[in-house]
């Protein structure tokens, strides 16, 4: 293989155009990968090719394309840094967030809805239905968390944070805003279960 020209080496005519001479290079790469020797061999012939067309182009006896670049001319370019968001939420948080599907809100949402709509239609004085529609609301809440990554112990300690944060910013906002809504007959235990059951909506479906 010593004694033939570069074109031979490459397996390409006198009169290839670079393409040709490209993809005869990238071929041989391909059928040699694992082969320093003969991609050296294979490099080399290239760059002769180049060079001799270079020397052609300096007389003008042929055009070169703007793109070839010659071995005197290849110049190594610095990496281009990418451009970083100004505004990147911390890691800790983007772990924590889900990219959920469609499935993932709605069937969590109806089932909460449905559960919102016995707490709001249901008589105040029915407590025993409230505390069994947060009982079902925390199991619906765990079963979709773990659903998701398979880890129950967290989806029962993000469940039972968003229980107890439900009912108290539930409690304290009925107490400020309901009486200023005099056209509203909520009790107090309806609204902070409606509030505990949006929260658990959000949870079980864009936390992982």
């Amino acid at each position: 293989m010593s004694d033939q020209n570069p074109y031979e080496k490459l397996g390409v005519s006198e009169e290839a155009s670079f393409d040709e001479i490209q993809d005869a290079r990238n071929r041989l790469f391909e059928q040699h990968i694992g082969d320093a020797k003969h991609l050296e061999v294979i490099e080399a012939a290239y760059d002769a090719i180049l060079m001799d067309r270079l020397r052609m182009r300096q007389e003008g006896k042929i055009k070169v394309p703007e793109r070839i670049r010659f071995p005197e001319l290849r110049v190594q370019s610095p990496p281009k840094e990418s451009p970083t968001p100004r505004e990147q939420s911390p890691a800790w948080l983007q772990r924590m967030l889900d990219q959920p599907t469609p499935a993932d809100i709605l069937l969590p949402g109806a089932w909460f809805l449905g559960l919102s709509s016995i707490s709001l239609f249901y008589p105040e004085g029915g407590q025993q239905v409230l505390q069994l529609a947060l009982v079902v609301g925390v199991g619906t809440s765990i079963y979709f968390l773990n659903r998701k990554e398979g880890k129950f112990g967290r989806a029962v300690l993000f469940t039972l944070i968003s229980l107890i944060i439900g009912l108290i910013a539930g409690g304290l906002v009925a107490g400020w805003l309901l009486p200023q809504i005099s056209f509203i007959t909520l009790g107090t235990n309806q609204f902070s279960t409606v509030v505990t059951f949006i929260l658990l909506w959000l949870v079980s479906s864009f936390l992982r």
